[in-house]
């Protein structure tokens, strides 16, 4: 019995996210992948089922169903998912997976993999945490351990941003003086497993297809052998060629970060947002710890205490120039967070002058939330250093 094919007209990116109708759906952060794979134009999508992220893969498979994605199918483990996506994307097609918290460390390796090896992949993490005891609930800790494997990190405040974020990364990616993998983050079960207004689009339309021509690096097909990273003997011969060309080839991944700056801009508008920046104390926060801080900031102003917010889209490439105009005149930094490392305050502390300003905290983790008034009660003390 064959598939359905549903008749889509492929547009743009630009056209997908700016023109394009939408209509307003009532749906989970998990329904909102959904959503946005359904206009991704997907080749291939590989899954392994992981609390809170399984939901998500499984309705991605139902699309497989439904004939909106060419190719799926369940791996052995995250580690066999992750190199399995690997020799798709080597393969020259557009691939898709998610994981989160023990499944992202078990697949660890092969994130810096894909990017040494130029893979335009585009993943979601729904974070959770991954400490002993065992534990599924929402913490961000994953992220401090994905910062330096070289692949741009976004991290979606809500569903809707889930849903523009996915979709304006395989653009991104895909670009030829990009061509990284791109992690979008949520915070688990805060995001995947609510229920809010998503805008999503209604047209019968998907993403244009994936050109492997474009790529930096050859894709394998039958005149192109499988040694993307071996096809240069004398590399193996010479410690000294070896070394030069690990070195410079990690300096060209870390540039094409760089320049994914420009095309993350064109559907982002900026990587980071302000609301009242002239305030003396600043709240900093990226993910869902930035509505927990809106609300504590109404709190604050109804005690007559001013403060402002400057919330963080992209964690890879960093905003350290737009950060550091944005704290120049801040007298109080406090910067919430879900997870013990405070993986988001060393970055801010280690790019603005006078980092003292920092109040280190707050910070939640083991699937607690955190409620305003202990952001507001940081703010007034200016003395937290966890739960």
């Amino acid at each position: 019995m064959s598939r359905p094919k549903p008749e889509l007209k492929e547009v743009s990116t630009s056209y997908m996210l700016f023109e394009a109708e939408r209509e307003e759906r009532f749906i989970t952060g998990s329904e909102a992948v959904r959503e946005a794979i359904r206009r991704a134009n997907i080749d291939m999508a590989i899954s392994y089922p992981i609390t809170p992220q399984s939901e998500s893969m499984h309705l991605v498979g139902d699309l497989y169903a439904e004939g909106y994605v060419k190719e799926y199918f369940r791996g052995e483990n995250e580690f066999a998912v992750m190199s399995q996506v690997a020799g798709a994307a080597m393969a020259g097609v557009r691939t898709f997976t998610a994981t989160c918290g023990p499944g992202t460390l078990r697949a660890f390796e092969n994130f810096p993999t894909w990017v040494g090896s130029r893979l335009p992949v585009v993943m979601a993490f729904m974070t959770r945490g991954i400490n002993a005891p065992l534990t599924i609930q929402p913490d961000t800790l994953e992220m401090a351990f994905m910062l330096d494997t070289g692949m741009i990190m976004l991290h979606a405040e809500n569903a809707q941003e889930l849903y523009d974020m996915l979709l304006m990364s395989f653009d991104v990616a895909e670009q030829t003086t990009v061509h990284i993998p791109i992690g979008v983050f949520v915070d688990g079960f805060f995001v995947t497993h609510t229920s809010q207004k998503v805008n999503v689009v209604c047209e019968d339309v998907k993403l244009g297809g994936y050109n492997p021509g474009l790529s930096p690096v050859p894709h394998i097909d039958m005149e192109t052998p499988p040694f993307r990273l071996m096809r240069d003997p004398f590399v193996m011969k010479s410690n000294f060629i070896s070394y030069a060309a690990h070195a410079s080839w990690q300096q060209e991944t870390m540039s094409a970060a760089f320049r994914a700056k420009k095309h993350l801009k064109k559907y982002l508008g900026s990587f980071i947002e302000q609301e009242n920046p002239d305030a003396p104390i600043q709240i900093v926060a990226s993910g869902t710890a930035v509505a927990q801080s809106r609300e504590a900031i109404t709190l604050l102003k109804e005690e007559g205490i001013e403060a402002g917010l400057v919330k963080i889209k992209t964690i890879r490439p960093f905003p350290t120039e737009e950060i550091r105009a944005a704290l120049a005149n801040a007298e109080t930094i406090v910067v919430p967070e879900f997870n013990r490392v405070g993986w988001l305050a060393r970055e801010i502390a280690s790019v603005i002058p006078n980092n003292d300003r920092m109040v280190l905290g707050p910070r939640v983790y083991g699937g607690m939330t955190m409620p305003p008034d202990v952001i507001a009660q940081v703010v007034k003390t200016k003395d937290f250093v966890g739960v």
